[in-house]
């Protein structure tokens, strides 16, 4: 086959190899979120020459680029290379380690459509778990691994003939994944048959032995998950399934409550041996009367909430419930989340375990999701009370739970992402700015203690004039841009705001802030 280049490449037998090799192998679907990583480090880091190997992807604009290269080639460009980053593929990573290079792999997301399923990503985290690659999920851990790589070499060296029977058999196991998948038909069935007659264990059991300990299946309590729909029939279902999919041994009960939707009874069958119940709303229309009604059906201690365009990873629960077991007073545990939108990925991890009323004042703290809530449910029912119903349109409903349950004591966080949290254009909230508006002008009056901390003061009031700004209010926008600077001029929200008032699209601001994994 003749190799078409995207700028010359050094052939193996010539003596200026690159510093950096980047292989996404042959795969037909793209990986463009991985070339624009590693562009990005390359201008960083001008000291250094990159390579990258990006078959079907599109062509790196700041690194060298070629589609495809040879098997020797590639191997001499490892073995030679300062740092390898590779997709999940099983091939490359195998390559990488025979190349006497420990790689950093960056796995396909099928969410982002990156590949058909997610097995590069349990395969990855089969591997981290064993010591065997640097799994990488965010640029910013990318170019941290990079320069680690650079300044501890030996650390990112390996021995061919280090490799035990074990990691031989994990990285069979992966290519006979890679395999089956790309034939169709039965590959989730073979690939289940291959990891049990390898006797590898997957992450997610990995995950459940060192968090049950010495727990029988007995003493996990059932926990019972609260998800509110409105017209996302797929979105629904897929949320559904990955409930079903947790790695908790203990007993899962589903509530679906529709709102202001007809209810799907079919639904009762999606959770296969975790049961789910099927519930139309019977409190106040919208998403506080759709939580209270699922909070209210359920009969268990532990009652989690998790929204139907979200998907709970597969160690979320397990580790959640056992901090409450080992801590009996604690009220309320969060998890750390992975915003996905537009097919960009952002990783959103708080680094403390423990939340407390001032922290919320102070700052949002978006990490704490409404789908990574684990709430006991006498903490609501008979003691700080349900989701707020009185908040206009329900809007920051989860925000002022957080305030409640904090009030009563902190709030434990795990500070591990367990929730792949999707942001899109079809948002409840999209352009209703007058409600978002009106609903932190609630916020504001119900809580005075905002007043004694500028920063959280400045913080919701920004938002108020970005959203006063995006509804044509020139006028209250410009108030609360004052407001907000005299509490805290360097709150950036108030000049979003005024960017607003200039004329500039308030979604363009959105989209540029959500592609980065925030919002405002």
């Amino acid at each position: 086959m003749t190799e078409q280049t995207t700028r010359p490449v050094p052939r193996s037998h010539d003596s200026d190899h690159p510093d950096v090799v980047v292989s996404l192998g042959t795969d037909h679907h793209a990986f463009d979120r991985l070339v624009r990583w590693v562009d990005d480090c390359a201008r960083r880091r001008r000291d250094l020459r990159f390579l990258v190997q990006h078959g079907h992807s599109a062509a790196p604009a700041v690194a060298e680029g070629t589609p495809f290269l040879t098997g020797e080639d590639l191997g001499e460009h490892m073995r030679r290379a300062r740092v390898v980053i590779t997709h999940g593929g099983p091939g490359t990573i195998v390559q990488a380690r025979g190349a006497g290079r420990l790689p950093i792999v960056v796995p396909r997301d099928p969410e982002l459509d990156e590949h058909v399923d997610d097995h590069q990503l349990r395969f990855v985290r089969r591997l981290e778990e064993a010591d065997r690659v640097r799994s990488c999920v965010s640029p910013q851990q990318l170019s941290e691994l990079i320069d680690k790589a650079l300044a501890s070499p030996d650390g990112f060296r390996v021995r061919p003939s280090e490799d035990d029977g074990a990691e031989r058999a994990a990285l069979r196991a992966g290519e006979l994944i890679d395999l089956l998948t790309s034939a169709g038909g039965a590959a989730e069935t073979a690939s289940t048959e291959t990891a049990a007659s390898t006797k590898v264990a997957t992450p997610d059991e990995a995950t459940a032995t060192a968090t049950a300990g010495d727990r029988t299946v007995d003493t996990w309590p059932e926990v019972t998950v609260v998800v509110p729909t409105r017209d996302r029939p797929e979105l629904l279902r897929r949320t559904l399934r990955a409930v079903a999919g947790q790695d908790y041994p203990g007993r899962i009960t589903t509530i679906v409550v529709f709102d202001n939707d007809q209810p799907d009874p079919s639904l009762a069958r999606a959770g296969g041996d975790r049961p789910v119940r099927v519930v139309t709303n019977t409190l106040t229309p919208g998403l506080a009367g759709a939580r209270n009604t699922g909070v209210l059906a359920a009969d268990t201690d532990l009652v989690a909430f998790c929204d139907d365009d979200d998907t709970w990873l597969p160690g979320k629960l397990i580790a959640q419930v056992a901090v409450m077991l080992d801590e009996p007073g604690t009220e309320m545990v969060c998890c750390g989340i992975r915003v996905v939108y537009d097919r960009t990925e952002a990783v959103r991890t708080l680094d403390r375990t423990s939340v407390t009323f001032g922290d919320l004042l102070g700052s949002r703290l978006t990490e704490l999701h409404p789908s990574t809530f684990l709430i006991r449910r006498r903490a609501m029912i008979g003691g700080c009370g349900t989701v707020s119903e009185e908040i206009p349109g329900s809007y920051a409903e989860d925000y002022e739970l957080l305030l409640r349950l904090a009030r009563r004591g902190p709030i434990r966080n795990v500070p591990e992402p367990g929730v792949r949290v999707l942001w899109h254009h079809r948002s409840h909230f999209s352009g209703r700015w007058r409600t978002i508006s009106t609903a932190l002008r609630w916020l504001l009056d119900r809580y005075p203690e905002f007043a004694l901390v500028p920063r959280g003061y400045a913080r919701v009031a920004g938002q108020i004039a970005f959203a006063e700004a995006s509804a044509g209010r020139r006028r209250t926008a410009l108030r609360w841009i004052g407001a907000t600077v005299r509490n805290r001029p360097a709150e950036g929200r108030a000049y979003l705001a005024l960017m607003v008032v200039c004329g500039v699209p308030a979604g363009w601001i959105i989209r540029v802030l959500h592609l980065r994994g925030r919002g405002v």
